[in-house]
Protein backbone atom coordinates (compact mmCIF):
# COMPACT_ATOMS: atom_id res chain seq x y z
CA UNK A 1 0.00 0.00 0.00
CA UNK A 2 1.62 3.02 -1.20
CA UNK A 3 -1.31 5.62 -0.77
CA UNK A 4 -4.09 5.22 1.55
CA UNK A 5 -7.29 6.96 0.22
CA UNK A 6 -9.66 8.53 3.16
CA UNK A 7 -13.46 8.96 2.74
CA UNK A 8 -15.11 12.33 4.66
CA UNK A 9 -18.02 12.30 5.67
CA UNK A 10 -19.02 9.16 8.33
CA UNK A 11 -15.41 8.23 8.54
CA UNK A 12 -13.37 11.88 9.38
CA UNK A 13 -16.45 13.42 9.86
CA UNK A 14 -19.59 13.13 12.08
CA UNK A 15 -22.21 15.56 12.15
CA UNK A 16 -22.85 18.17 14.79
CA UNK A 17 -19.38 18.82 16.51
CA UNK A 18 -21.28 18.47 20.14
CA UNK A 19 -23.01 15.45 20.20
CA UNK A 20 -22.79 14.20 16.03
CA UNK A 21 -26.26 14.59 15.22
CA UNK A 22 -27.33 15.55 11.55
CA UNK A 23 -26.93 19.02 10.86
CA UNK A 24 -30.34 19.35 9.60
CA UNK A 25 -31.41 18.11 13.61
CA UNK A 26 -32.37 21.84 14.86
CA UNK A 27 -32.46 23.64 11.74
CA UNK A 28 -36.06 24.82 12.03
CA UNK A 29 -35.34 25.86 15.34
CA UNK A 30 -32.09 27.46 14.72
CA UNK A 31 -33.24 29.20 11.25
CA UNK A 32 -37.07 28.98 10.56
CA UNK A 33 -35.88 26.35 7.88
CA UNK A 34 -37.83 22.41 7.51
CA UNK A 35 -35.35 20.46 6.62
CA UNK A 36 -37.63 18.25 5.10
CA UNK A 37 -38.48 21.54 2.78
CA UNK A 38 -34.58 21.49 2.23
CA UNK A 39 -34.20 18.33 1.50
CA UNK A 40 -36.99 17.84 -1.09
CA UNK A 41 -36.52 21.35 -2.77
CA UNK A 42 -32.39 21.72 -2.66
CA UNK A 43 -31.08 18.18 -2.20
CA UNK A 44 -33.28 16.06 -4.33
CA UNK A 45 -33.43 18.96 -7.09
CA UNK A 46 -30.37 19.93 -7.10
CA UNK A 47 -27.38 18.20 -5.26
CA UNK A 48 -26.67 15.66 -8.36
CA UNK A 49 -25.64 18.49 -10.42
CA UNK A 50 -23.69 20.63 -7.55
CA UNK A 51 -21.89 17.88 -6.15
CA UNK A 52 -20.42 16.40 -9.96
CA UNK A 53 -19.57 20.13 -10.27
CA UNK A 54 -22.45 21.02 -13.24
CA UNK A 55 -23.83 24.04 -11.19
CA UNK A 56 -22.71 25.92 -8.55
CA UNK A 57 -24.64 25.90 -5.31
CA UNK A 58 -25.24 29.45 -5.07
CA UNK A 59 -27.82 30.17 -7.93
CA UNK A 60 -29.44 26.66 -7.17
CA UNK A 61 -29.70 27.95 -2.83
CA UNK A 62 -30.48 31.38 -3.91
CA UNK A 63 -33.27 30.02 -6.08
CA UNK A 64 -34.74 27.56 -2.95
CA UNK A 65 -34.36 30.16 -0.32
CA UNK A 66 -36.30 32.87 -2.19
CA UNK A 67 -38.96 30.01 -2.02
CA UNK A 68 -38.77 28.23 1.47
CA UNK A 69 -37.23 30.55 3.00
CA UNK A 70 -37.19 34.18 1.73
CA UNK A 71 -35.21 36.19 4.47
CA UNK A 72 -32.80 33.55 5.25
CA UNK A 73 -29.57 34.22 3.04
CA UNK A 74 -27.48 31.80 1.02
CA UNK A 75 -24.04 32.70 2.91
CA UNK A 76 -26.42 32.14 6.66
CA UNK A 77 -27.32 28.74 5.59
CA UNK A 78 -23.78 27.37 4.34
CA UNK A 79 -21.82 28.50 7.70
CA UNK A 80 -24.80 26.85 9.62
CA UNK A 81 -24.16 23.46 7.39
CA UNK A 82 -20.57 23.96 7.32
CA UNK A 83 -19.86 24.35 10.96
CA UNK A 84 -22.64 22.15 12.47
CA UNK A 85 -21.72 19.45 9.98
CA UNK A 86 -17.78 19.71 11.56
CA UNK A 87 -17.30 16.93 14.17
CA UNK A 88 -14.07 15.19 13.66
CA UNK A 89 -12.65 11.64 14.78
CA UNK A 90 -9.69 12.88 16.26
CA UNK A 91 -8.13 9.62 17.28
CA UNK A 92 -8.45 8.34 13.97
CA UNK A 93 -6.88 11.60 12.50
CA UNK A 94 -3.83 10.86 14.80
CA UNK A 95 -3.80 7.21 14.00
CA UNK A 96 -3.59 8.17 10.19
CA UNK A 97 -1.02 11.19 11.49
CA UNK A 98 1.62 8.13 12.53
CA UNK A 99 0.73 5.75 9.26
CA UNK A 100 2.06 8.94 7.48
CA UNK A 101 5.18 9.23 9.11
CA UNK A 102 5.86 5.65 8.38
CA UNK A 103 5.87 6.32 4.50
CA UNK A 104 2.51 6.29 3.84
CA UNK A 105 0.70 8.88 1.28
CA UNK A 106 -2.70 10.00 2.62
CA UNK A 107 -5.30 11.45 0.37
CA UNK A 108 -9.12 12.18 1.10
CA UNK A 109 -11.75 10.83 -2.09
CA UNK A 110 -15.00 12.49 -1.17
CA UNK A 111 -18.63 13.41 -2.81
CA UNK A 112 -18.16 17.19 -2.25
CA UNK A 113 -19.44 20.51 -3.46
CA UNK A 114 -16.30 23.06 -3.89
CA UNK A 115 -17.52 25.34 -1.51
CA UNK A 116 -17.38 22.39 1.61
CA UNK A 117 -14.43 21.13 0.36
CA UNK A 118 -12.45 24.38 0.29
CA UNK A 119 -13.99 24.57 4.57
CA UNK A 120 -12.52 20.67 5.08
CA UNK A 121 -9.30 21.68 3.61
CA UNK A 122 -8.67 25.28 4.83
CA UNK A 123 -10.92 25.82 8.18
CA UNK A 124 -10.93 22.19 9.75
CA UNK A 125 -7.28 22.08 8.58
CA UNK A 126 -8.02 18.60 6.60
CA UNK A 127 -5.18 19.82 4.19
CA UNK A 128 -2.63 19.80 7.05
CA UNK A 129 -3.20 16.03 7.18
CA UNK A 130 -3.91 14.54 4.12
CA UNK A 131 -1.59 15.67 0.41
CA UNK A 132 -4.37 15.70 -1.42
CA UNK A 133 -8.21 15.97 -1.63
CA UNK A 134 -9.84 14.44 -4.55
CA UNK A 135 -13.23 15.42 -4.67
CA UNK A 136 -16.79 15.26 -7.32
CA UNK A 137 -17.58 18.78 -8.02
CA UNK A 138 -13.56 18.61 -9.12
CA UNK A 139 -13.57 15.65 -10.45
CA UNK A 140 -16.69 15.74 -12.27
CA UNK A 141 -18.25 12.41 -11.26
CA UNK A 142 -19.16 11.35 -7.91
CA UNK A 143 -18.86 7.77 -6.34
CA UNK A 144 -19.28 4.85 -7.15
CA UNK A 145 -18.90 5.95 -10.63
CA UNK A 146 -16.05 4.10 -11.89
CA UNK A 147 -14.60 7.18 -13.57
CA UNK A 148 -14.35 9.02 -10.06
CA UNK A 149 -11.88 6.01 -9.21
CA UNK A 150 -10.03 6.07 -12.38
CA UNK A 151 -9.31 9.96 -12.10
CA UNK A 152 -8.52 9.94 -8.37
CA UNK A 153 -5.90 7.00 -9.67
CA UNK A 154 -4.40 9.10 -12.40
CA UNK A 155 -4.36 11.85 -10.28
CA UNK A 156 -2.49 10.35 -7.59
CA UNK A 157 -0.21 9.35 -10.19
CA UNK A 158 0.09 5.12 -9.17
CA UNK A 159 -1.12 1.94 -9.83
CA UNK A 160 -5.06 0.98 -8.84
CA UNK A 161 -3.71 -1.92 -6.47
CA UNK A 162 -1.31 0.19 -4.60
CA UNK A 163 -3.95 2.88 -3.26
CA UNK A 164 -5.98 1.23 -0.16
CA UNK A 165 -9.44 2.87 0.64
CA UNK A 166 -11.44 3.33 3.72
CA UNK A 167 -15.54 4.24 3.08
CA UNK A 168 -19.01 4.02 4.89
CA UNK A 169 -20.30 3.43 1.52
CA UNK A 170 -20.36 -0.63 0.75
CA UNK A 171 -21.60 0.94 -2.54
CA UNK A 172 -18.38 2.81 -2.90
CA UNK A 173 -16.02 0.03 -1.17
CA UNK A 174 -17.74 -2.59 -4.09
CA UNK A 175 -17.34 0.08 -7.28
CA UNK A 176 -13.93 0.64 -5.43
CA UNK A 177 -13.02 -2.86 -5.93
CA UNK A 178 -14.09 -3.25 -9.13
CA UNK A 179 -11.72 -0.67 -10.14
CA UNK A 180 -8.65 -2.40 -8.43
CA UNK A 181 -8.52 -0.41 -5.33
CA UNK A 182 -8.37 -2.46 -2.10
CA UNK A 183 -11.08 -1.25 -0.24
CA UNK A 184 -12.87 -1.17 3.51
CA UNK A 185 -16.21 -0.87 4.55
CA UNK A 186 -16.53 1.48 7.89
CA UNK A 187 -18.40 1.76 10.19
CA UNK A 188 -19.00 3.24 13.69
CA UNK A 189 -16.93 0.31 15.29
CA UNK A 190 -14.09 0.88 13.15
CA UNK A 191 -10.68 1.44 13.92
CA UNK A 192 -7.60 2.32 11.42
CA UNK A 193 -5.44 -0.50 13.45
CA UNK A 194 -8.51 -3.16 12.03
CA UNK A 195 -8.91 -1.53 8.47
CA UNK A 196 -5.98 -1.93 7.79
CA UNK A 197 -5.74 -5.55 9.73
CA UNK A 198 -8.50 -6.78 7.19
CA UNK A 199 -6.52 -4.95 4.24
CA UNK A 200 -3.80 -7.04 5.10
CA UNK A 201 -5.51 -10.02 5.42
CA UNK A 202 -6.77 -10.10 1.92
CA UNK A 203 -4.08 -9.09 0.24
CA UNK A 204 -2.45 -12.16 1.75
CA UNK A 205 -5.37 -14.03 0.47
CA UNK A 206 -4.61 -13.37 -3.14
Amino acid sequence: MKVLMIDVDGVLVHGRPDDGLHFTTYLERDLGLSPTLLQREFFQRHWAEIVTGRQPIEPCLSEVLAKIAPRLSIQTLLDYWFENDARLDHQLLADLASLRKQGTRLCLATNQEHRRATYLRDVLGLGQSFEAIFYSADLGVAKPAPEFFRLATERVGTEPDEIAFIDDSEANVTAARSFGWNAIHWTAFSSLADALARLNQAATRL
